[in-house]
């Protein structure tokens, strides 16, 4: 850790301080932020830089020859670089976030090379975003998509993903950790397992980026998809880490100035990779903000930060199976991010919408994970999200108002 993260880290409300969310009041009561899991909020370093391009350099990039262009590419084009290292990836292709990270490589790489009768291998773990371009694909080229279930934990099985593999197996689609319930799967060891049987894997690792160091290579994926707005970047803003040769291999998905090289009226040819993917203005502030939360990311250091969301993700499990009446969805033993619950008779929207009275926001409903709930035996959980800046006493503030919601409204 750098002299710098230590001085950080030895004072929590420094922290709490760059988050200017976090002065707002809610119901006339100091917010409690805890629902990480749908979006991180934004620190001012990250805001600054946003501020920065906007106010100082709004140009276009790459196609002017004025100085706010240069300097707009070159914020541009630094950041991508810097993001990119930052996961130990190659090539960075940027998108609006995961979700269209995934629907590139379904519409490009999966089209190219999807046949009738082959299998895309995913889990009952997914996010919507990992489900529903498959579902998408197998209806245009008569593809099979085949779900790996979990245990009664909500756990993902390395036994079971190995064994749902078959030599029509064509792509392995996993998330690395579920967003409805916080399970942490053996991402690696998946990748490992389908990179010894020739089968191209794909990482959906946007709830893994928040809370964890990430390497790509060492993960062993080929593809690794993630969004910005979960890690203290701005929303529509995230992307697609893969080797360079593979994307050159890709065709492209959506056409427009930026992505070619050359036009004519009978033809045209593409840019080189990873802009051949980038049609149109990208979004080039949220671009420069994503390059600032991932410097401000590796100053904190992110093995100090799981550390820190470990032990508050704990502290939370605990005073929940402390109070009666309420039952944890999913109880997988390697979990990061978030935890679900319900409580007997009170529906979660209703008990969200009470501990916002509190000043409490919280997530409930479906978690855009369907499959997983209705797997466990549910259509809606409450789910609680720490981040490593919320403190001690906001965790004893949100049982103090579960434990009341209950009592009073029970």
């Amino acid at each position: 850790m750098t002299s710098s993260a230590c001085e950080i880290w030895g004072d929590l409300s420094g922290v709490r301080s760059l988050f200017p969310v976090l002065n707002r009041t809610v119901h006339k009561t100091p917010l409690v932020y805890l629902d990480n899991a749908a979006t991180t909020p934004r620190p001012q370093p990250v805001i600054d830089a946003v501020l920065r391009y906007e106010e100082t350099f709004p140009a276009n990039v790459h196609r002017g020859v004025h100085t706010l262009s240069g300097e707009a590419t070159d914020a541009y084009e630094n950041a991508r670089r810097r993001i990119a290292a930052f996961f130990g990836a190659e090539t960075l292709v940027f998108t609006r976030g995961a979700t269209e990270a995934i629907n590139l490589v379904a519409n490009t790489w999966a089209s190219d090379h999807l046949q009738a009768g082959d299998e895309i291998l995913i889990s009952a773990l997914e996010h919507h975003a990992n489900i529903v371009p498959w579902q998408m694909l197998c209806e245009r080229q008569g593809c099979v998509l085949r779900v790996v279930d979990v245990d009664d934990n909500g756990e993902l099985c390395m036994q079971a993903v190995e064994a749902a593999m078959t030599d029509r197996t064509r792509l392995i689609a996993i998330t690395g950790v579920s967003n409805a319930i916080g399970t942490l799967t053996p991402i690696n060891d998946i990748c490992a397992a389908a990179k010894s049987r020739g089968i191209p894997s794909l990482v959906d690792g946007a709830q893994m980026v928040p809370h964890m160091p990430v390497d790509v290579t060492a993960i062993g994926c080929d593809f690794f998809v993630f969004s910005g707005h979960k890690m203290y970047a701005p929303a529509g803003i995230g992307g697609l880490l893969a080797r360079t040769a593979i994307l050159e291999d890709m065709s492209p998905w959506q056409g427009g100035g930026d992505m070619i090289r050359t036009v004519t009226m009978e033809r045209s040819t593409w840019n080189d990779v990873p802009w051949k993917f980038e049609a149109g203005t990208p979004n080039i502030g949220g671009a420069i903000g994503l390059g600032a939360a991932v410097d401000w990311l590796k100053t904190l250091g992110m093995e100090p930060i799981a550390t820190r969301e470990a032990a508050l993700l704990s502290d939370m499990i605990g005073r929940l199976q402390s109070i009666d009446r309420v039952h944890l969805v999913g109880q997988p033993s390697q979990r990061a991010g978030s935890v679900s619950f319900v409580i007997d008779g009170m529906h979660p929207a209703d008990v969200g919408a009470m501990l916002d009275r509190h000043g409490i926001a919280i997530r409930a409903g479906h978690h855009c994970a369907q499959p997983i709930l209705e797997r466990l035996g549910y259509t809606a959980t409450i789910r609680i999200a720490p981040a490593f800046y919320n403190t001690d006493a906001e965790m004893d503030v949100t049982e103090q108002a579960i434990r009341r919601i209950i009592d009073v409204f029970g």
